[in-house]
């Protein structure tokens, strides 16, 4: 597998009018703590879309706590003072007294990173380097998680709204933000309030310290595991130099293994705080009714006054091209990554075009490159706007009796074409009418 990013950002600009946006009547409302409301009425179902979003991601991260802002989607599920526990108050003093077992832990984790550091040892994570007293202190935490465990009562968060009839239930974290969200009964609106503002107000985050396990074997499984996981891992912490974009959104296992409550404490309270969320109700609803439920509930919410860290740190501009060559149990391909503009930037329409004109099976790529030329089994493009910065990819699957080398330089060519000539009437056309029948289809359900 050959995966190269360089030459330049590709970018294709298209004079056109823009798309008319559907009318989609948007009410605002902002608490005094900072929070924003966002409301939308639709009577045509008894339903309501419900979902908050956190805009914290794994850009907001530093070394050393890499991994939680997806975290945070984990620990939010735990439950409350209130929920997920037969005694709150026991289970308050098993947190604080896990707390105070892994701070001794740290300092054995500590002594061993000195020994690894030195050459003394090879693996701190060996259980075979452990002294007595490490191994003691595991064991004494290990009995706390035990009689933790006894007293949780399993995911009786997600079990009250689905005895309610709630469906969707989820929650997902990308490199800018972290969404929670579901579809309750339009006569479950308080309920909905009621949880989601009591988790953000009272979360005790228990099994903290467990859960980071359960983390790291996700990141096993789903990064490390596969074929090409630990490249597309690399590759991307070659991309970018400097920016944070460059961890994965899971984060790096040894910060993963080594997070602490505290630091996760204070990573929620700066960006949990009201004034860096936003709610959304879509539904069989009245706007009036909805805000004063939000003002009651929501509007308990401590504001952060200090807002949250602004993002200063960019990459520099790349002095050369980078190349990565990987050797992995799958079929040769190719990635080209472009380093390209955030998704607000007025250039970032034109690369979504681009890469409409190049992806798909009536795509320029698939066309020339698997149909004509015969180079490849697969090939496409696409824009990957983010919050801060971008990337304009490339990819390509060679075929049986071809090169990764070939399907690059097949990809180059066709970039080369759209440079010289630009693209098609027809093909603006396509794109637009594609991207219509997709805004419509969105707005079909809340």
């Amino acid at each position: 597998m050959a995966i190269s990013p360089g030459r330049g950002l590709v970018a294709a600009l298209v004079a056109a009018a823009p798309l008319l946006a559907q009318d989609i009547p948007v009410k605002e409302h902002t608490l005094p703590n900072g929070m924003r409301l966002l409301m939308v009425e639709r009577h045509d179902q008894p339903t309501i879309a419900c979902g908050w979003v956190a805009r914290v991601g794994s850009a907001n991260e530093v070394p050393g706590i890499t991994g939680m802002a997806h975290m945070f989607e984990h620990m939010m599920f735990k439950g409350t003072r209130a929920i997920g526990t037969k005694d709150a108050k026991r289970d308050a003093e098993l947190n604080e007294l896990q707390d105070k077992v892994q701070i001794e832990i740290r300092k054995e984790v500590s002594l061993l990173r000195e020994k690894q550091r030195r050459g003394e040892i090879m693996d701190l994570n060996d259980p075979k380097v452990r002294s007595p007293r490490h191994q003691k202190l595991l064991d004494e935490f290990a009995q706390l998680v035990k009689e933790q465990r006894e007293l949780i009562i399993k995911d009786e968060f997600s079990k009250i709204f689905d005895k309610e009839g709630s469906t969707g239930l989820n929650a997902g974290t990308n490199k800018d933000m972290t969404v929670y969200l579901n579809q309750l009964p339009s006569n479950k609106l308080e309920l909905w309030a009621w949880m989601e503002s009591d988790r953000l107000i009272n979360s005790t985050f228990r099994e903290f310290y467990s859960e980071r396990d359960v983390i790291l074997e996700e990141r096993r499984q789903r990064l490390e595991a596969t074929p090409t996981g630990k490249f597309e891992e690399a590759f991307n912490a070659m991309t970018w130099m400097a920016h944070p974009y460059q961890w994965q959104i899971i984060g790096w296992a040894s910060d993963i293994s080594q997070v602490t409550r505290e630091q996760a404490n204070a990573f929620f309270n700066t960006y949990y705080a009201p004034n860096n969320l936003t709610a959304v109700l879509v539904g069989d609803f009245k706007v009036s009714e909805a805000s004063a439920l939000m003002e009651r509930y929501f509007g308990r919410l401590k504001t952060n006054p200090r807002g949250v860290p602004e993002m200063v740190t960019a990459d520099p501009v790349q002095p050369a091209e980078q190349r990565m060559y990987a050797e992995a149990e799958t079929t040769p391909s190719v990635r080209v990554s472009y380093k390209a503009v955030p998704e607000v930037h007025k250039d970032s329409p034109a690369l979504d075009v681009l890469g409409s004109v190049l992806n798909g099976r009536s795509g320029r790529l698939y066309k020339d490159l698997v149909l004509k030329q015969k180079v490849a089994t697969n090939a496409g493009g696409y824009a990957a706007g983010q919050k801060y910065a971008g990337t304009f990819v490339l990819t390509g699957t060679s075929a049986s009796d071809r090169k990764p080398e070939d399907v690059e330089k097949a990809l180059y060519a066709e970039i080369e074409k759209i440079q010289k000539d630009g693209i098609s009437e027809t093909e603006l056309q396509k794109v637009k009418n594609q991207s219509l029948a997709s805004s419509y289809a969105r707005i079909e359900n809340n």
